[in-house]
């Protein structure tokens, strides 16, 4: 068993918003992370954060993404994971290039995706956050099925969650950080969502 369940299956226990929905979105696959914690209380959820992962790098197959953020990862299993011993990460959701959607955290809960990250002026990003990691590596395309199945997220994130705001991980760590890159089409990811009125101050 890979700790993976629906979203029919999950505890009881669950968080819930104020409305009683659930911060997990139906119909995707679900893998719970132990990489997680309680927001701080009170705090409203504002802001979208766009990464891009591929382990190995540029290596778009496989389950090594899952397996970070479920902690299992092997670091011996390639050269280029060595330097990912002992990390604990993890992201709301990942993003296939083929469209599929994974959910590692309950969006009412913190994800460990951002780490040191301000946004206009406001530290730890993390706190008032949804992460969403796109498979990519900053050097090829992202496919036309990840910008539909993006669009049809945020939606439904919005309809949980105060959403204000979207930009990439390198808007909120500059100089540490670099993704989702320059081969992320902003333009072609805002356009479908422009009516929910969503700021992207950093979108090139």
């Amino acid at each position: 068993m890979d700790g993976c369940v629906s979203e029919s299956v999950l505890p009881a226990s669950s968080d819930r918003d104020a409305t009683g929905g659930s911060g997990w979105i139906p119909g995707l696959r679900v893998c719970v992370s132990p990489h997680a914690d309680a927001r701080p209380d009170p705090v409203e959820v504002s802001l979208v954060v766009l990464h891009h992962i591929s382990l190995p790098p540029g290596r778009f197959s496989g389950d090594a993404v899952e397996s970070l953020f479920m902690g299992r990862l092997d670091c011996g299993a390639h050269p280029s994971f060595a330097a990912l011993a002992g990390l604990r990460v993890s992201a709301h959701f990942f993003l296939r290039r083929r469209g599929t959607l994974i959910q590692f955290v309950d969006v009412h809960r913190r994800a460990w995706h951002a780490g040191q990250s301000a946004f206009l002026g406001r530290t730890a990003c993390n706190d008032f956050s949804v992460g969403i990691e796109l498979e990519g590596d900053g050097r090829h395309d992202f496919t036309r099925a990840q910008y539909q199945r993006l669009a049809v997220l945020i939606r439904a994130l919005r309809d949980r969650l105060p959403l204000r705001h979207i930009c990439g991980h390198s808007d909120i760590a500059p100089g540490r950080k670099t993704d989702p890159g320059p081969r992320f089409d902003w333009p072609r990811a805002l356009a479908p969502l422009a009516d929910l009125g969503l700021e992207a101050p950093f979108a090139r």
